[in-house]
């Protein structure tokens, strides 16, 4: 594996973007990986790296870049607008879509916690993602800015299958936000599929937090992802 750092710029800001790519030659497949709302830190550098190992290229872009360091990460999750995000995503897709290594037409997205959420959204309105992948996103009835939708109301707008995690003990997404989500994801012939898992809530795939962290769950989930990505992006390089 070979990991690295890069600066993408997005408007007039310089966006840092933490990536990991397979030794192997060969055209890859890509996901774009959302954090959650710690950032990109040790859990999401770390989902980066799981995938890279699975052989995809990887990429998570810093969503917090636009605010101060000193900033605690709940300030900043809180300053996020739905407008801001879109470019950022956009603008680490078009940087995959140009990298000599990269498959330009196998792209897919996947988020933990609020990167769920921002799954959904891209899912709506990026359309060369292939593939969405959502870990328990909340809020996504909520929109973040003044003048948006939320991602929920574009739900017909999806343009690629989507696999979204939840925990049966969550609150926020709900079981009965699951349900609503799945009505409407049926309602608009969108392709996707839902599990849920007992004993587990919020962020139960951080080992970095030990209140939350659900082995069983973890383990149910992964294997899951993974054959749903390689369903929908093929081989992992061509």
């Amino acid at each position: 594996m070979t990991s690295f750092s890069e600066t993408v710029r997005v408007g007039d800001a310089d966006m840092t973007v933490y990536g990991n790519m397979p030794a192997e030659a060969g055209a890859l497949a890509a996901i774009v990986v959302i954090q959650h709302g710690a950032g990109v830190d040790t859990f999401t550098r770390a989902m980066v790296n799981r995938l890279t190992d699975a052989g995809y290229a990887a990429v998570a872009p810093d969503l917090y870049h636009r605010f101060d360091r000193s900033l605690e990460a709940t300030a900043k999750r809180q300053q996020l607008k739905d407008n801001e995000i879109i470019a950022d995503v956009d603008a680490t897709v078009d940087f995959l879509r140009k990298h000599q290594r990269v498959d330009a037409a196998r792209l897919g997205i996947i988020g933990f916690c609020m990167g769920g959420r921002v799954v959904y959204l891209m899912a709506a309105v990026n359309p060369y993602f292939k593939v969405a992948v959502a870990y328990y996103g909340g809020n996504i009835m909520v929109p973040w800015g003044d003048g948006v939708q939320p991602p929920f109301a574009r739900t017909g707008e999806i343009g690629c299958p989507l696999l979204f995690h939840f925990g049966a003990e969550d609150t926020n997404p709900s079981p009965e936000d699951m349900r609503k989500l799945d009505e409407e994801l049926t309602r608009c012939g969108k392709e996707h599929e839902f599990h849920a898992y007992e004993n587990a809530g919020h962020g139960f795939m951080d080992f970095t937090n030990a209140q939350r962290y659900r082995e069983v769950a973890q383990q149910a989930s992964w294997p899951r992802t993974l054959a749903f990505l390689a369903r929908h992006l093929g081989s992992q390089s061509k």
